[in-house]
């Protein structure tokens, strides 16, 4: 018994500890035991090592073998290939479908039929008679442009998927699976399925200023200060979304709030089928949400409305609208523009006496610059109500039914107690009320155009 707790002391007086960062060394010396009885151990990568000799002797430490590299290479390799293998079957069946609706928009396009209308259309464009009339000149240009415009997104339409194609039969040929080739393809169809929405989507669009720009009017209902930011944040969502779809989008005007956000704004959006897709928008957005400027954080419902116009050049408006049916108004624009505009009335206001359409118009430095504007803008809209209203002149236009467009209420933001963007004319919603804040309006514009052409082909919506 002595001499057991004598050999403990002596262990562990003799003991060291050294800590190191990647291996923990234990050793101690005891008296020589047999030698053919080593002892060692081996623990989640901490060696111990015991030095075993009445001098000096070391016995090899114990090493546990681990799986080859070359084993583990080729398990990781063919996890990789399987994975591969799976992304090629399903880019394989995206260049089906895509190849398949490709086809169907080719055979629904009527390609020779355009191919037929582009030689008629070059034959009159050639002749030396053509700008004798410069309005009639202007309209055969307009439709030449058109229909080369559309046949070249057709033939662009099958040289990607063909392309896509040529990579997946590529790919089944070879050996191995080149993932550069197989994003490669996998780019070319996303890009291709967007153009294709979009080439569906101005398929729906034949009204007679869709291919036109924009002027979007913003102006803040009822809501006080609440209104006014919600107003600002309309304005924030077009311009993003203009951006977006790369139209050049400039705020012409803009009337600021007197504690935050905007009275109204103007925005002119610059590109082929801006109205189309915009015209959509007119009407009233309603927001539910917490107040920031209620200190109580109550729930608060303002409304904003969207007015949208054609924008078209003045040449284009060959129509005189009488001077006893407009109300003409001067006043300060204020804002930028130094002593001029805050001290002379360069602001006009213009007012349709018959339909109560009115234009307001600031961003111009001279009243009679502002007065054109103004002018050309309510021309614009009076001929959208005219034509939505089938009405072959102004004077036929209901005024009364154009009133009533403002308090149509198109679109729910709640923002509180949940989130939900609903548009109430196609019932679509979605919970990503961040992505459409930020301009991703294109789910609610598609909708909206299917809604539209659906009930312009139903039987008490047929023309």
């Amino acid at each position: 018994m002595e001499s057991c707790c004598c050999l403990l002391g002596a262990l562990c007086s003799s003991t060291t500890l050294n800590l190191m960062p990647s291996k923990l060394s234990y050793s101690h010396q005891l008296p020589l035991p047999p030698p053919h009885k080593p002892t060692l151990s081996c623990y989640n990568n901490f060696a111990f090592s015991t030095n075993l000799s009445a001098t000096t002797t070391t016995t090899t430490p114990f090493v546990l073998l681990a799986t080859p590299e070359s084993q583990l290479s080729v398990g990781v390799d063919g996890d990789a290939r399987e994975w591969a293998m799976q992304d090629f079957y399903s880019l394989r069946r995206d260049v089906e479908i895509a190849s398949a609706r490709v086809e169907d928009i080719r055979a629904s396009s009527g390609l020779q039929q355009l191919e037929k209308e582009l030689a008629a259309l070059e034959l009159k464009a050639a002749d030396s008679s053509l700008w004798d009339d410069r309005n009639k000149a202007q309209e055969i240009l307009s439709a030449l442009t058109d229909v080369k415009d559309k046949i070249k997104m057709l033939s662009e339409f099958k040289t990607q998927v063909e392309e896509a194609e040529t990579i997946v039969n590529l790919t089944e040929e070879m050996d191995s699976i080149d993932t550069g080739l197989l994003e490669e393809a996998a780019s070319l169809i996303k890009e291709l399925n967007k153009a294709l929405d979009r080439f569906e989507l101005t398929e729906l669009l034949s009204g007679p200023y869709d291919k036109e720009g924009a002027v979007i009017s913003i102006t803040a209902g009822a809501g006080g200060t609440d209104a006014q930011d919600w107003a600002d944040m309309l304005l924030r969502m077009y311009v993003r979304w203009g951006e977006k779809q790369k139209y050049k989008t400039r705020v012409v005007e803009k009337s600021a709030g007197e504690e935050a956000g905007i009275k109204s704004a103007t925005i002119e959006v610059e590109g082929r089928y801006a109205y189309g897709y915009l015209s959509g928008e007119k009407g009233t957005h309603r927001i539910v949400r917490q107040s920031p400027f209620n200190a109580k954080g109550l729930r608060q419902t303002s409304f904003s409305g969207v007015e949208v116009m054609p924008l078209l050049p003045e040449e284009s408006m060959n129509v005189e609208i009488p001077e006893e049916d407009l109300e003409i108004s001067f006043s300060r624009a204020g804002g930028k523009g130094g002593q001029n505009v805050n001290k002379v009335e360069t602001a006009v206001r213009i007012t349709h006496i018959p339909t109560g359409v009115t234009l307001r118009c600031t961003e111009q430095r001279s009243q009679l610059a502002n007065k054109i504007k103004a002018l050309s803008r309510l021309k614009a809209k009076l001929l959208v109500i005219a034509e939505e209203q089938r009405a072959s002149e102004f004077k036929q236009i209901r005024g009364d039914a154009v009133k009533a467009e403002w308090g149509q209420q198109i679109r729910n933001y709640v923002f509180h107690p949940y989130k939900l963007v609903k548009d109430v004319r196609t019932g679509l919603e979605t919970s990503d009320i961040t992505s459409v804040m930020d301009g991703e309006l294109e789910p609610f514009i598609k909708a909206y155009l299917k809604y539209k052409y659906s009930m312009s082909v139903t039987p008490n919506g047929v023309n």
